[in-house]
């Protein structure tokens, strides 16, 4: 049976990765798999090989064995060596002695394909502008966190997610979104997908051991208008969704019935923009009351509004009947991976348990930043610079509109990362496939529509104008003008 070893050789600084195995004892061995190693150009011409005493202690062999084998090399023209430079690859380009064989080329690895173009005009929703991470701010808060991170921070993590973070999060949400909670009440997560995964897949599915029923069960009430991903992925868990019809005033919470839970966008409706109303909050909270049930609040971009005063979560209402969800994809960058559930305490352990018996998913090192980049003001900062160029970028879409398409209705503009243009009726299809022609990406309003909705279902766009980089943003705009329909006659 063949041996593997690594030799962590500090005088060629890089590990030596060598299979014993074969006929003819270890010194046999050793040879062959050196001579493979040069052979196929894992070792290349002129590396330093390991001092023999090194790589016999760390190979379990006697001093002899390794120093036999070089010597052989060396005779056969394989290896060099020399006082005061010790063991190296020899140059394979000179000739060699007759009686060594003549080396098996490698093959060339054929070339990867070219990775498809992106879009011409990135407009799609969803994401904010990558080009404006805070590469210097989040590296500082990385180094510190690194520096004074404790030893056992390299060990298996919490799967409650560091403390650091928890502490961070509980001061931070408290003080811009008005929600009340305790460390001990947050759970670390990577995203709202893996947070609707950990609520509604059988518990132990993040790691620990068997599995049983699910945190929370459907059916789930959810808005007309949402995400089709989130929705397939609570039909992956058999979770039936119940569409509410959404007006000017946000989700019709007064239809609500048996459902078990509610998922709603509160601060502001995705993808067709606005808040809950106020009456509305306080009707959720009084039905999940009276129903023993849960509302899910989907806090995706509350950091982000322009002409309006800032709303609040709904959790602050009620802790113990809502699950707040949170993540950095839309403020900071979805790259992080890292998002958050503001729980009530019946759910805490549950949670836990589908998570697993360890952090599995967020990594404990960026929790750590996050927490410095929160606590040193960092995340403040970052977010006011965004929410400025944020609504210089809606006023821009606005302005353009105005001028180019002023048949174009816009709406959702007062907060948010994107906008949705109502355009005239049956000429949704036709705008997509134009966008499509001219290199823009963007989204139908088609698209997010529950599929058993009885709502009415207007044309339009869903246009996300934090995507483009500011050099890009101002041709996607001129591109956008150019593919909306003319007006109606």
């Amino acid at each position: 049976m063949a041996e593997s070893w690594v030799n962590s050789a500090e005088r060629i600084g890089a590990d030596l990765h060598l299979e014993l195995s074969g006929p003819g004892g270890r010194r046999a061995a050793l040879i062959r798999a050196l001579r493979e190693a040069v052979r196929s150009g894992r070792l290349a011409p002129g590396m330093r090989l390991p001092p023999y005493r090194s790589l016999a202690a760390d190979l379990g062999v006697a001093r002899n064995t390794v120093a036999d084998a070089y010597a052989e090399l060396v005779a056969e023209g394989w290896l060099t060596a020399r006082q005061g430079s010790g063991t190296r690859v020899a140059d394979r380009t000179e000739p060699m002695r007759r009686t060594v064989p003549v080396p098996v080329p490698v093959p060339v690895p054929a070339k990867a394909p070219a990775r498809a173009r992106g879009p011409r005009h990135d407009l799609r929703q969803g994401t904010p502008d990558a080009s404006a991470f805070p590469r210097a701010a989040w590296l500082a808060s990385y180094r510190r966190a690194l520096q004074q991170a404790p030893n056992e921070v390299f060990g298996p993590g919490d799967p409650a997610g560091r403390a650091e973070l928890r502490e961070a999060l509980t001061e931070y949400l408290a003080r811009a979104r008005g929600v009340r909670t305790d460390p001990g009440r947050i759970v670390i997560c990577s995203g709202f997908a893996h947070a609707l995964r950990l609520l509604f897949g059988p518990t132990g599915g993040g790691g620990g051991s068997g599995g049983s029923s699910a945190v929370l069960r459907g059916p789930l009430a959810v808005e007309a208008y949402g995400l089709g991903f989130h929705r397939a992925l609570l039909s992956a868990a058999g979770v039936r969704t119940v569409p509410l019809p959404l007006d000017e005033h946000g989700a019709r919470v007064d239809r609500l019935g048996r459902e078990r839970a509610v998922l709603l966008t509160p601060a502001h409706q995705f993808p067709t923009g606005g808040p809950l109303h106020a009456e509305r909050r306080a009707a959720v909270i009084d039905w999940a009351r009276a129903r023993g049930a849960v509302v899910l609040e989907d806090d995706y971009d509350g950091e982000f509004r322009y002409d309006r005063k800032p709303v609040g979560a709904v959790q602050g209402l009620d802790p113990e009947r809502v699950i707040h969800i949170g993540s950095v994809s839309k403020s900071l960058s979805p790259a992080v991976r890292l998002g958050w559930m503001v729980l009530p305490e019946r759910y805490v352990d549950a949670v836990l348990a589908a998570k697993g018996d360890r952090e599995g998913w967020a990594s404990v090192l960026d929790q750590l930043s996050l927490a410095d980049f929160i606590v040193s003001g960092s995340y403040d900062r970052h977010v006011r610079r965004m929410r400025q160029r944020y609504r210089g970028r809606r006023d821009r879409l606005v302005s353009a509109l105005a001028t180019y398409a002023p048949h174009v209705e816009v709406s959702g503009v007062a907060a948010g990362l994107h906008a949705v243009l109502r355009l005239p009726p049956g000429t949704e299809r036709a705008a997509v496939g134009a966008a499509v022609g001219q290199g823009i990406a963007l989204d139908g309003l088609a698209e997010f529509r529950h599929p058993e909705t009885e709502m009415a279902a207007p044309d339009g766009l869903v246009v996300g104008y934090a995507t483009p980089s500011e050099h890009a943003y101002g041709p996607a705009l001129e591109a956008l003008c150019g593919v909306l329909p003319s007006p109606p006659e």
